[in-house]
């Protein structure tokens, strides 16, 4: 039976005090069996504990294409149109190389559970659900892949497409999501995934209501259906960019409807501020779902990387505290308590989004946690920590080496080391002499 005492650490509800962590088989315990002694111990130097990050929404099997994508226009039908055009020759070798490059460099950043949204349609057939699955299982050492299937490029209006969905709901799959605006009728498509969720009993994830028009929204069919077919908390929308756009009133309606039915939002702000805006002119519009606002009112949040080196993201490093940042930046959150939140929504309120269990510190949880120089969670966002090393299952799947400075032993009068006659030189303050 493995133990491990993980002491001298920092939990993130206190985190002036200094105490430890015990984990037996992979999982955080109060006490060791039979009060034994544990088998290893290891010194986390003070530094601050956290559960591992969560990734609600991201696309492995397109990620890593620009070099066979011509960007021009930056819009999402030239981002669908050129991401199909260079799916036609995806092969399971190919999409197994980017996810795994992926995987490894989002494992670097942190993250410990990751739900992948998968292409199928009858022209990629299940070649990149293949490679993903074998990806889950070669890299379950380090990160935990919970995989998505959705039809990209419609589903009532492409023959065949259904039948595939079906096939990896049956092979492995756990999760359906939809696309409903690339289809030729988009309320048909919500109804027709709840009718097949329920039949696979299986949560959904739908890609919904992706510009900044306040017409159109498909988020009350959503609903309609959420209830009807009695899948509250098993439905989540991504973009929902729409509702940025609405004015207060009709936001704080269809708000309070998400939250009643169950409905969760997943953000991904790097995609929807490249994606959105782009005829605007001046004042351009932010264009990412306001968390904060549907936080308020009850719903269920997270945000999440969504793409990365492809038309719809031509950039990105997987990293969930880069872009829980970027959401604070966008949308104004910055005492303590919103930037807390932020990262919440990249880990507990992520594990409640996608009914993960055993997630957290406490006793009985899987032991997949994070460690970080950050003086308290506020300042893991505020100050773009990045991981030390996680553990997965309280085995150890990476390192990162802070960084080293060689300063002069003895600098020159010129160098800048930021003495205080160097500050006074570039301040002006009086009554500091140079050397």
């Amino acid at each position: 039976m493995s133990s491990i005492l993980f002491k001298n650490l920092r939990l993130p509800d206190q985190p002036e005090k200094i105490t430890e962590l015990q984990v037996e088989d992979g999982r955080f315990t109060q006490n060791f069996a039979n009060d034994a002694s544990p088998s290893t111990e290891i010194d986390l130097e003070g530094h601050l504990v956290l559960p591992g990050l969560i990734e609600t929404h991201i696309h492995l099997d397109k990620a890593c294409i620009m070099d066979r994508c011509r960007l021009q226009e930056g819009t999402l039908e030239e981002a669908v149109a050129s991401t199909s055009a260079a799916k036609s020759e995806f092969t399971e070798a190919d999409v197994y190389q980017r996810g795994a490059h992926i995987l490894e460099q989002a494992i670097s950043q942190g993250t410990t559970h990751m739900r992948t949204h998968v292409e199928l349609d009858p022209g990629i057939g299940l070649t990149g659900f293949r490679a993903i699955r074998r990806l889950q299982r070669d890299y379950a050492w380090g990160i935990s892949l919970e995989i998505c299937v959705f039809p990209q490029e419609g589903l009532l209006n492409n023959p065949g497409t259904e039948e595939l969905l079906c096939e990896a709901l049956e092979s492995g799959a756990t999760v359906l999501g939809g696309c409903p605006y690339m289809d030729s009728d988009p309320a048909g498509q919500i109804q027709r995934l709840f009718e097949l969720a329920e039949r696979y009993n299986c949560d959904l994830d739908l890609h919904l209501d992706f510009d900044l028009n306040p017409r159109g929204m498909t988020i009350p069919e959503v609903i309609r259906c959420t209830l009807a077919h009695g899948w509250q908390h098993r439905v989540t929308i991504g973009h929902a960019t729409k509702l940025s756009a609405l004015e207060p009133t009709q936001f704080r309606e269809t708000a309070l409807a998400l939250a009643e039915a169950g409905v969760q939002v997943t953000a991904l702000p790097s995609t929807d501020l490249f994606l959105t805006g782009r005829d605007a002119t001046h004042n351009v519009p932010r264009g990412v779902a306001p968390l904060a606002r549907l936080h308020a009112c009850g719903v269920t949040c997270s945000l999440s990387t969504n793409n990365v080196g492809n038309p719809f993201t031509p950039f990105g490093d997987v990293s969930l505290i880069r872009q829980a940042n970027l959401l604070a930046n966008v949308c104004h959150l910055g005492t303590a308590a919103e930037l807390a939140r932020c990262l919440a929504w990249i880990s507990e309120e992520s594990a409640k989004l996608i009914r993960l269990q055993d997630y957290g510190l406490t006793p009985g949880c899987k032991a997949d946690f994070i460690v970080l120089d950050a003086d308290s969670p506020a300042a893991v966002i505020a100050n773009l920590a990045q991981p030390m090393m996680a553990f997965k299952g309280g085995r150890q799947s990476f390192e990162r080496k802070p960084a080293k400075l060689f300063m002069p032993a003895s600098p020159s009068v010129g160098s800048c080391c930021w003495r205080p006659w160097c500050i006074a030189h570039f301040t002006g303050e009086p009554g500091v002499s140079r050397p």
